[in-house]
């Protein structure tokens, strides 16, 4: 039986995109140059490999919870996402993107998606890469796991905190 939450729906399990069930490795690259180039950057991503663990924690908490996703990229690349996500046999799920004018850092802009669903669903976990959206996720209360099986890349980091890009 599916536990229902107060609000009258299944909770929800929140995943990360790049670095959390993509493997972006292969693109980091483009962040590495000045000045980045994020068009690349984003063409690249239908190409990411799947990152086995966060695939079966995905298909794990699908038994349980509705799978979102919550990702840092752009609204411009939504067909693009959508089209990985069904290829790799990840549950569907909404998914929330940032404006493609957006440039605030990732933890803020995820912070405000994830407390807007709280507003009226059950969160049960947010699975992240970025130790940033993290730490904000569980000062706000949330639960977090942080998905530390892809290389960290420093220049993702930076992009990602400084530029809101991803």
């Amino acid at each position: 039986m599916v536990p229902v939450t107060q609000k009258g729906s299944r909770p929800l399990a929140v995943f990360d995109l790049d670095g959390t069930l993509a493997d972006s490795a292969h693109r980091q690259r483009f962040l590495e140059r000045k000045p980045r180039d994020w068009d690349a950057f984003f063409a690249a991503a239908p190409h990411d490999p799947p990152l086995a663990e966060g695939v079966a924690l995905a298909l794990k908490s699908a038994q349980e919870c509705e799978v979102v996703y919550l990702t840092g990229r752009p609204e411009r690349c939504r067909r693009d996402t959508l089209a990985w996500l069904t290829a790799q046999g990840l549950p569907e799920g909404r998914v929330w993107m940032r404006r493609n004018d957006d440039r605030r850092p990732a933890r803020r802009t995820k912070l405000e998606i994830l407390q807007g669903l709280a507003r009226d669903h059950q969160i049960r976990v947010l699975v992240d890469d970025d130790e940033l959206v993290c730490e904000d996720a569980e000062r706000a209360g949330f639960t977090v796991v942080r998905a530390r099986w892809a290389g960290a890349s420093e220049a993702l980091k930076d992009a990602q905190e400084r530029e809101g890009r991803t």
